[in-house]
């Protein structure tokens, strides 16, 4: 009978996690631009700001998510220290403000919102309608998570075992405490914490002072919450999470002496103990909202000292447009793919134009400046690598998935024509050079041109994988038979130098066919990016085989 309430109480928090979730991923991808651009323009003045925080956590319920998106506004240079400062503030209290919400006697809607939202989810076509459909899914999932703890709760009431846990944490406020930090810090969600929290104090089984202390753990777990999660984030992202868990998280320090005054104090004036944790929340945060407003912008001064924004690099391997904020918006996140992965071509096609000054003259120092920029690309293709494959744990539709597989697929061909640059034309190019060799004044202008169709090629992948357009697709597929021509071409007339015994054709007779060969293969990959449009339309043949055989079998009858 333990453990079976044990596992009823956990589902149950398992269960508020997860509409927690839905509520924030459903606005996102419902609202999801409309609160960001909203966001960004609250964030130029410090009330707006303060306001727009407000409104953003209550939305999304939880000051995480928020903090991840002014994080990435401020990492972008979008809005001052203190500006996301007052935003973080504003969150905080826009979360106390949903508890509140939750702590109405409105658990009985969950079946109502199931009942519409289910139906609506299952049926909808467009993003919005289905957002808002998985928003009301997930408000339902917390009610009836609530609805479901307070049983397991109920149920608790004689066990032993956890009478002596909480008489435990009563009489040891600052151990309440840490518990609280460290279990909300683990859920990320201080809503979930105070949720739990609110249950206990329902059923009887957490007194006010102990409520108090374990409402001040979740607010200091909730200001740690961010920290990680824009712990890999440039210097102006983690200044924000960084000031933000000094004002919070001190703040629910400094109260913990007095938690149990604070406690006494909050039951003589609220005698139902759902509504006394709720204001113990609510008011935390108005009091860290009026104190800490006045000391965003010393807080953000000597963050800036202590955390300096980085040198701006020429690196071109940093990403650019990879906004974490989105990953939970498919659409967006595939759209900032789609930008770096451009930025990644034109990197490519920089490396392609400078591969020719190294064949050209066998200049070491040409030929280094094509194996660092590949070095470059390697580095921006595993970003966007990773960043699709985040992307993907969001829910796609079959649109979207296909999108992804396209991006990675040509940003995979762009690196293989990175490595084929670097590994083997470069060291085509630096042998000629090292050996002192030199091409024919034929062959190299037969090189230059062939390369030249290349560059051309290079041009066209880029333009198709951006607009997706039939017509060039159809015309980038069609290359490969001239190319295929243009390669006989060219060897047929190095053969016939060589027959006629040019000393420089003889010399280089290796090294010219070789680089004309892996001018090809990366125009192979150049091509690639037509193949998923083409079939996608229909106009894609599985074999050419088959298509000769097909054609052949009428000449037979």
């Amino acid at each position: 009978m333990g453990s079976e309430i044990l596992l009823l109480l956990l589902g149950s928090v398992a269960l508020l996690l997860w509409g927690v979730r839905m509520v924030r991923t459903g606005m996102l991808r419902a609202y999801g631009t409309l609160l960001r651009r909203a966001l960004g323009t609250a964030s130029r003045r410090r009330v707006n700001a303060f306001g727009g925080g407000i409104v953003a956590a209550f939305a999304l319920q939880s000051s995480t998510a928020v903090a991840v998106i002014i994080g990435a506004f401020a990492g972008q240079g979008l809005v001052s220290t203190s500006a996301a400062l007052a935003v973080m503030l504003g969150a905080d209290l826009g979360t106390s403000f949903a508890a509140q919400l939750l702590a109405l006697d409105v658990k009985w809607l969950w079946s109502v919102l199931l009942f519409v939202g289910v139906p609506v989810f299952l049926s909808a076509q467009s993003d919005r309608r289905k957002g808002t459909a998985r928003l009301m899914i997930g408000l339902g999932l917390i009610l009836l998570a609530l609805s479901q703890m307070e049983h397991a709760i109920d149920l608790l009431k004689t066990s032993p075992v956890m009478a002596m846990i909480l008489q435990t944490l009563a009489a040891e406020k600052l151990l309440a405490f840490l518990l609280g930090a460290l279990v909300t810090w683990l859920l990320h969600s201080s809503l979930a914490f105070v949720m739990l929290t609110l249950s206990l104090a329902s059923s009887g089984l957490v007194g006010p002072e102990l409520a108090v202390a374990l409402v001040l753990g979740a607010n200091a777990g909730g200001a740690a919450a961010p920290v990680l999660s824009l712990s890999s984030a440039g210097p102006a992202a983690r200044r924000v999470a960084i000031g933000h868990f000094i004002i919070r998280g001190g703040a629910a320090a400094i109260l913990l002496p007095f938690a149990w005054p604070l406690g006494q104090g909050l039951s003589a004036v609220f005698a139902n103990p759902a509504v006394l944790v709720a204001m113990a929340h609510t008011g935390f945060n108005l009091c860290g909202s009026i104190l800490g407003m006045p000391l965003i912008d010393v807080i953000g001064r000597m963050l800036e000292r202590w955390i300096p924004d980085a040198q701006l690099s020429a690196d071109a391997g940093a990403p650019r447009h990879l906004d974490a904020s989105v990953l939970d918006s498919p659409a967006e996140a595939l759209a900032c793919a789609t930008r770096e992965s451009i930025v990644l071509g034109e990197r490519v096609s920089a490396m392609l134009a400078e591969s020719w000054n190294a064949i050209e003259t066998g200049d070491p120092r040409h030929i280094k400046a094509v194996a660092q920029a590949d070095d470059a690309v390697d580095r921006l293709h595993e970003a966007i690598k990773l960043y699709l494959v985040q992307a993907s744990r969001s829910e796609m539709d079959q649109e979207e998935s296909g999108r992804a597989v396209e991006i990675l697929g040509f940003i995979m061909n762009l690196e293989h024509v990175g490595d084929i640059l670097d590994k083997s034309l470069m060291e085509l190019a630096e042998k000629r050079g090292r050996l002192g060799l030199s091409f024919s004044a034929q062959g190299l202008a037969e090189l230059r041109a062939f390369h030249g169709r290349i560059m051309e090629t290079m041009r066209l992948s880029l333009n198709v994988f951006t607009t997706r357009d039939m017509g060039l697709a159809r015309r980038l597929f069609a290359d490969k038979s001239g190319l295929r021509a243009a390669e006989r071409d060219a060897a047929h007339l190095h053969f016939q130098r060589l027959r006629e015994g040019v000393a420089e054709s003889l010399e280089t007779s290796a090294i010219h066919l070789d680089m004309l060969r892996d001018l090809k293969r990366i125009h192979g990959h150049l091509t690639a990016v037509a193949y998923p449009i083409l079939e996608a339309a229909g106009e894609l043949a599985e074999s050419r085989l088959r298509e000769r055989e097909a054609g052949l079998t009428p000449a037979r009858a």
